[in-house]
């Protein structure tokens, strides 16, 4: 249920400003908006260690805490973190530059630039040239050694004339000795690796101290706030006034509050005008509340005014992900580890988002029961047949298609009964019904069911009394010709989208089969290897990489059907943004 809201303004006397900011924080119902959004800004300085603190947990988040806890405060540890790791990015790139440059000077070998110095010095005069290699014998000298091949046909020739110059082809060139030798870079690339080694060493040290940068960008992240809403007040010099959107429960009891908190202050609501957006609030039903998990991974949030869709979510999704997943083991798998390993995967997925696979995994061991298939292996047979027959795959395929018009049209009955008692409502209704009528249209094309267009077929009853309601009551007006010609526009689009809206239900026998033949397939390949040794890395490897696969399937269709199939039908857009209430920061100093 989406939670009504009121707008609210609180106006007390300017000298009570820091005490109605401190009771606001401990009452926590306030969703502040600005007054002044230009003012409305936090210190650079806290929004800059907010950054740092975020960009250190992501890195030392990746980490396997090692070696000693450093003795040094969170802002410390933070920015140590941040500048070892700029370091480090900067002695990688320098290391491969010198690796490249150490594969260039290959033809040179380990000789040292002060040994040609020490030649030099010593009198002799040696050279280098780029000769082709068929003009090699024409070169005359006291010494000609040829060093390597160089590309283009022409070879490196080391090259000593005691008394003048070397005799020389035509288009032999002068080579330069290199800037720097094979041996100095070494030495440098061995000194920056062992640095890049202790920089990796003091990480993992500093790993330890997630918890406390973590706590550290929470007081930040909190004083911003405090910062934000304190300058986004409206402040004169007798009188301070904050603006903002609390639970339609809570205003009423909002001045008793403040009085109780000894704060004097004039408290005023109001319902929210048609153009203006309150943050969502959602109160999940408890058993519905894993979906929350979900909305918070996609960062989705439903508009004030749309609809809490957490019900048929929670619904549908375990559903389509169990025959994306298409196997029991799995669904074993998904239920049992996050149960096991409960504390551990909730710190790092979040509670909603662990309890929501362990429902999939739930109902994936409940499909998997029913198609009596586990890690790829028949067990008995099954109540629903999941396999490469005819027979299987057209009673899951229609399977799919019902429940895809199910979904459709409860959607579309949905969005009925919100716009009650408009004429809209009817224009609803029809599509709810046309959808069913193109249940028919999609069996007959893709199942090669008989053609829904004869008047033999309920199907075509079903179309025509659907398409009927939809084009006279999608845009319903006391002009009856306007009507019909708007209700005539809009139709042909609207057709294809509900025909493609139900046919995309395909995917959930194509994912699902698909995944059990992928499990089969790697049985069959560890069976072949003849050994248990083999077998069991390759059945290992192979259900681990389709379980993986099967994960990514639930949010590239399980997910999908819902967040876009449904949710367009229901005429969702996803505007809102979270009810975020003001709360007291830990202290109003940072603390360091």
């Amino acid at each position: 249920m989406i939670v009504g809201m009121l707008k609210v303004y609180v106006v007390s006397a300017a000298s009570d400003r820091e005490a109605l900011m401190d009771a606001l924080g401990e009452l926590g119902v306030v969703h502040l908006s600005p007054v002044d959004r230009a003012k409305a800004v936090a210190e650079e300085k806290t929004l800059a260690g907010v950054d740092t603190a975020t960009r250190a947990i992501q890195i030392l988040s990746g980490l396997v805490p090692a070696g000693t806890k450093p003795r040094i405060s969170a802002e410390e540890a933070a920015g140590e973190t941040m500048r070892i790791h700029r370091r480090s990015a900067e002695a990688a790139s320098r290391l491969a530059s010198l690796h490249r440059q150490i594969a260039q000077l290959a033809m040179w070998g380990d000789v040292r630039l002060e040994q040609f110095e020490q030649l030099r010095r010593a009198g002799v005069n040696l050279q280098f040239f780029s000769v082709r290699q068929k003009n090699v014998p024409e070169v005359q000298a006291d010494l000609v050694q040829v060093l390597g091949d160089l590309p283009g046909k022409r070879a490196l020739l080391a090259v000593i004339a005691r008394s003048g110059e070397p005799a020389l082809p035509e288009k032999a060139d002068p080579v330069p000795l290199p800037q720097r030798d094979t041996p100095s870079i070494r030495k440098e690339a061995a000194e920056i690796d062992a640095a890049l080694k202790a920089d990796s060493r003091r990480l993992d040290e500093l790993a330890h101290m997630v918890e406390e940068i973590s706590d550290w960008q929470t007081r930040l992240q909190q004083d911003a706030r405090y910062t934000i809403a304190t300058n986004g007040a409206l402040s004169g010099e007798h009188l301070f006034a904050v603006q903002g959107w609390t639970p339609a429960e809570k205003a009423e009891s909002l001045a008793a509050d403040l009085a109780a908190a000894g704060i004097e202050a004039a408290v005023q609501t109001f319902e929210p005008a048609e153009d203006e957006e309150p943050p969502t609030l959602i109160r999940y039903p408890r058993w519905a509340r894993p979906i929350k998990g979900l909305f918070d991974v996609l960062g989705t949030v439903a508009g004030f005014r749309e609809f809490d869709v957490s019900v048929p979510f929670m619904i549908a999704l375990p559903i389509f992900a169990a025959m994306l997943i298409g196997d029991g083991g799995y669904g074993a798998i998904l239920l049992l580890g996050p149960l096991l390993f409960y504390k551990r995967a909730a710190k790092a997925l979040g509670a909603e988002f662990t309890r929501l696979i362990i429902v999939i995994g739930a109902v994936g061991l409940v499909w998997g029961a029913l198609t009596g298939t586990f890690f790829g292996v028949l067990l008995y047979r099954p109540v629903i047949p999941v396999d490469m027959s005819e027979r299987s795959r057209t009673l899951i395929m229609q399977m799919s298609f019902i429940m895809g018009a199910i979904h459709l049209s409860v959607a579309q009955l949905w969005r009925a009964l919100v716009l009650w008692p408009s004429l809209k409502v009817l224009g609803r209704i029809g599509w709810a019904i046309f959808i069913w009528g193109m249940l028919g249209v999609v069996r007959h094309y893709v199942m090669s069911a008989p053609s829904p267009f004869t008047l033999q077929s309920p199907w075509a009853y079903l179309l025509i009394a659907g398409a009927t309601l939809a084009i006279v009551f999608e845009s319903p007006s006391r002009n009856p010709l306007k009507m019909l010609a708007l209700g005539l526009a809009n139709f042909p689009m609207s057709v294809l989208s509900a025909f493609a809206d139900v046919i995309s239900y395909v995917r959930l026998m194509a994912v699902g089969l698909a995944s059990g033949v992928l499990a089969s397939s790697f049985n069959d390949l560890a069976l072949s290897t003849g050994s248990w040794l083999t077998a069991i890395p390759v059945l290992v490897f192979g259900h681990g990489l389709n379980l993986g696969l099967a994960l990514i399937a639930i949010f590239a269709h399980g997910v999908r059907l819902n967040m876009l199939e449904f949710s367009n039908n229901l005429g969702m857009e996803w505007t809102g943004y979270q009810y975020c209430p003001f709360a007291q920061p830990a202290s109003k100093e940072i603390v360091r």
